[in-house]
């Protein structure tokens, strides 16, 4: 296993990013994915990604000595590993192979394999909108270069890979869990702290123990047993990601800071929603509160997501109906109308059941008598 290097076009914008690779000396097969970093969780999630290409998980991998993997180089083969590498290696149960200092020959099949990607599958420079977008093309390349024909063995690489395969241990039942962990408290603004950055909690969370969890594409945030938020991964430095939803609480109690509020400030909402808020601000029966309404109204969102609070609203203000109830209703499951439908299906003792034609007359005698009284 090794990292290479390679130029990438990423939103329009050159950039140089790292590719993990890992190659088979047998049957020349390798997978390849491009990350951001070569830091630990790149590591794991690329291990994690060739052993399910792959299928199974090789009995032994040569490495270079990467900071990630190794501790302390104690002589020409002795090595202290990393505790995260030792994580990996325990959950997969796999041995490792530490390279010689300066003799990277002896892993020529995968040296060889990351110039063979940067020259075939980085040139031209890709131009992609996400670097996930650019490994799912790399993975049908990888797939694309098993039907070539490894010289000297005459036979395609898909071919040999059966018999790489044979030898292979069989995946674990669970998954390596790739991420980092780390315990930390909620601040009085309710943003937990992780690799320098901040992201946001629901405001109730504001001063308690978290833990996170950081994975290369996101960020959780687990209160005991219970996921409390997900962010995007920020991989600047001293950023801040909110959820606007976690603060509506709070917002709640102050409506006039509604305007103001940080995390809010890019929160850009269908036109539908500026339209029910000026509705419900001019209403007399809300006394001054409309504000507050359109908040509570907001505040679906801790159950319901988005894209259905939106159709909800939209709908609401095509109906002119302008309060949080009324909304809430709108989200309510309708009934399928068949499921209602009776049947007899099943019920044969019902056919028997005689129901005499309804007289009509009756009705008009009982409210002639109804005026006479």
């Amino acid at each position: 296993m090794d990292f290479g290097h390679a130029l990438v076009k990423l939103n329009g914008v050159l950039v140089k990013r790292p590719y993990f690779v890992m190659a088979l000396p047998y049957s020349d097969a390798f997978f390849v994915q491009m990350f951001e970093r070569e830091s630990t969780e790149f590591v794991w999630e690329g291990h994690v990604r060739a052993f399910e290409y792959f299928g199974g998980v090789p009995w032994r991998i040569s490495y270079d000595n990467a900071k990630t993997l190794v501790r302390k180089i104690n002589g020409v083969h002795q090595r202290e590993l990393t505790k995260s590498f030792q994580q990996l290696e325990s959950h997969y149960l796999f041995d490792h192979h530490f390279c010689t200092i300066r003799r990277g020959n002896e892993k020529g099949i995968v040296e060889g394999g990351v110039k063979y990607v940067r020259l075939n599958f980085m040139v031209p420079v890709p131009r992609v909108g996400s670097l996930e977008e650019l490994n799912e093309q790399l993975i049908v390349k990888c797939r694309e270069d098993l039907e070539r024909k490894l010289r000297g063995k005459g036979l395609p690489k898909v071919q040999l890979l059966v018999e790489d395969k044979a030898h292979f241990r069989p995946l674990p039942a669970t998954p390596f869990d790739a991420c980092l962990k780390q315990s930390t408290t909620a601040t009085s603004l309710s943003l937990v702290r992780f690799d320098t950055n901040d992201y946001s909690v629901p405001s109730e969370y504001a001063h308690h123990p978290v833990v996170v969890k950081g994975y290369i594409d996101r960020v959780d945030v687990f209160f005991r047993d219970k996921q409390i938020a997900t962010h995007n991964r920020l991989w600047g430095k001293e950023g801040t990601t909110f959820n606007p939803v976690h603060y509506l609480a709070i917002l709640e109690g102050k409506p006039g800071a509604l305007d103001h509020a940080r995390p809010l400030e890019d929160w850009n909402l269908p036109e539908s929603f500026p339209l029910l808020r000026r509705r419900m601000e001019g209403m007399e029966k809300f006394h001054g509160e409309g504000t507050r309404e359109f908040i509570k109204t907001l505040r679906l969102l801790e159950k319901y997501s988005f894209s259905r609070l939106a159709r909800a609203v939209k709908k609401a203000v095509g109906m002119e109906i302008y309060t949080r109830d009324a909304v809430a209703q709108l989200l309510y499951p309708r009934e399928d109308f068949r499921l209602t439908t009776f049947s007899l299906a099943g019920r044969d003792h019902l056919r028997r059941v005689q129901v005499a034609r309804t007289d009509l007359s009756a009705y008009r005698e009982l409210m002639l008598t109804g005026c006479e009284s």
